[in-house]
């Protein structure tokens, strides 16, 4: 039996637009011979649909367009095996947990199955256990002659060989491989992190090696606010190795065929598996593109400082939706270097996209002398310098609203840890680009992108890192070099270590590690305000991170 992947990129809530989508890959897999078209988790409704799952008439929608699609696909010799939410057979009580999460198999206009999704992940993005009510049994169904188990996502991530502390008591894979099935078929909405790729794939070759079964997966791809779905769905044979590999960061479609490997993907745009670089920029380009086409937009703003930051949010911003709707703004002040503008304009060129200069000291003086009176007998400090930044961001705020163009913010996660950054400054936005790269990772990228040719002057990739908001102001004034925040950051924020940990494990002195733990704690405030981060590491400010506000300072 021929089993076609078919890795779309779904709109959360945009039921015709998915169904399309669905329907033209059904419709090129049948005409090359699938048997099996597979696609991914929620795929008809949307990944993540989150509270729309408690309304009605969202879950009356999926309803419905689970019977146009299999009215649609009657007459198509292949099966499709879809995701989407459906109203819960016996709901419980009070708000939430109406819906389940199904993978439905139909053939020829019947449908033959409705999985339900058992282990409902309930950890950093996930939220499952709030909307949906688990399964608590499953079935083998035959098709042409294979007996096909079905699973979704978290049900093929419980091996207790490759994880041996389960997060889950059960496994769903052991239950179904009881009934004999002769292919293991999941269906994911997994998103993307930094080396989730590689696990995903040692996992399920732990698990067809272990059961001696052929293992097909099929994941989403694009990107829904914070999350980017990576795709790379794979088929594998019964002894883990390779038999089809789609694309990673875009749509494509692959098919296996009794372990011989047709290959209908797309061809281009490769990436190692080993690459995370460049992983996580292509990660971030499909993750800006879709943010701004799904929420209706075209065209982004961003203030171009001649900093590291602005600089690789503007080469992304291009390569995710062209130069021709990427307008950059300088907005120097007295305290701008020569090279702020200079260098900031060097790069638009390098980009062909445009670039204005709008001028804040006369703004920022105007400012000052209206707070004069009230100012009295005080030293100017970070008062006047996050007036500067507040000029910029309402500047910016300006333009979006007059030419219909989101802003994308410029700040990294360094800053965004420690608090380095302005409230109703620099941190207004639509959407955070690049607000999960710390500050040493977004030099990483930046010179990747300059591989072959000078895309970002060197100049800016050499010059010491400054907010320019005082004479001669570097970062390193406020915070320890990056080279020495960074680890300090990676290690407290994304894997939740103790000050001890970090001093024993890094060597680096108490003082300045308590120092960043205390800035980290007690600018939650600011990071609960932030635009979405898109997320490329394992812990990301924002929906996957919760901590409160007022609260005691954990040191």
């Amino acid at each position: 039996m021929k089993i076609a992947l078919a890795q779309i990129n779904p709109t959360v809530g945009d039921f015709t637009g998915n169904l399309a989508r669905i329907l033209s890959a059904s419709q090129r897999a049948a005409g090359s011979g699938a048997r099996l078209t597979v696609f991914s988790e929620l795929v008809l409704c949307g990944y993540p649909p989150a509270d729309l799952l408690d309304k009605p008439s969202f879950l009356a929608r999926c309803v419905s367009i689970v019977d146009e699609l299999r009215l649609a696909t009657a007459s198509l010799p292949t099966a499709i095996l879809v995701g989407v939410a459906m109203p819960a057979p016996h709901p419980h009580g009070g708000v939430g947990k109406r819906a389940v999460n199904a993978a439905i198999l139909m053939d020829r206009g019947q449908v033959l199955l409705e999985q339900h999704k058992m282990l409902l992940p309930f950890y950093d993005i996930f939220d499952e256990q709030r909307y949906f009510v688990p399964a608590t049994t499953q079935r083998v169904v035959e098709l042409e002659g294979e007996r096909l188990a079905i699973t979704i996502c978290e049900d093929a991530w419980n091996d207790k060989n490759f994880w041996p502390q389960r997060l889950y008591p059960i496994d769903p894979v052991e239950d179904l491989m009881r009934q004999k099935p002769t292919v293991l078929l999941n269906i994911s909405a997994s998103p993307f992190w930094h080396g989730k790729r590689q696990t995903r794939r040692r996992m399920l070759a732990a698990v067809a090696q272990r059961h001696h079964v052929p293992v097909f997966i099929c994941n989403q791809v694009g990107g829904n606010d914070s999350l980017i779905f990576d795709g790379s769905s794979f088929g594998l044979a019964a002894d883990g190795t390779l038999l089809a590999q789609a694309a990673s960061f875009r749509e494509d479609l692959v098919m296996a065929d009794s372990g011989t490997l047709v290959d209908l993907s797309i061809p281009g745009g490769e990436i190692a598996a080993d690459e995370e670089t460049e992983s996580a920029y292509r990660a971030l380009v499909l993750g800006t593109r879709d943010y701004v086409r799904k929420t209706g937009f075209k065209k982004v703003l961003l203030g171009l400082s001649g900093g590291i930051d602005s600089a690789l949010v503007a080469v992304i911003a291009v390569d995710a939706l062209g130069a021709e709707n990427v307008v950059a703004v300088g907005m120097p002040s007295q305290y701008s270097s020569g090279g702020s503008v200079e260098d900031s304009r060097k790069l638009a060129a390098n980009l062909g996209i445009r670039f204005e200069v709008l001028p804040i000291a006369g703004l920022f003086d105007e400012f000052c002398h209206t707070l004069e009176p009230l100012f009295a007998g005080t030293t100017p400090d970070t008062t006047e310098e996050n007036l500067q930044s507040r000029i910029r961001g309402t500047l910016l705020m300006a333009l979006s609203n007059k030419f219909s163009s989101l802003v994308l913010t410029t700040g990294n996660k360094s800053e965004m840890a420690v608090g380095y950054c302005t409230l109703y400054g620099d941190m207004v936005g639509a959407l955070a680009v690049i607000g999960d790269l710390v500050k040493t990772r977004v030099y990483a990228l930046s010179r990747w992108i300059n591989r072959n040719r000078e895309v970002i002057p060197e100049a800016i990739l050499t010059k010491a890192p400054s907010a320019e908001l005082r004479p001669d102001q570097r970062d390193t004034d406020s915070l320890p070099p990056y080279e020495v925040l960074d680890p300090i950051l990676e290690a407290y924020v994304e894997r939740y270590q103790t000050t001890a940990q970090i001093v024993e494990e890094y060597g680096f002195p108490a003082s300045i590690v308590e120092q960043v733990v205390r800035l980290v704690e007690r600018t939650e405030y600011k990071r609960q305000q932030a635009a979405p981060v898109l997320k490329v590491t394992t812990k990301s400010f924002g929906m996957g991170r919760r901590f409160p506000i007022a609260a005691k300072a954990q040191v």
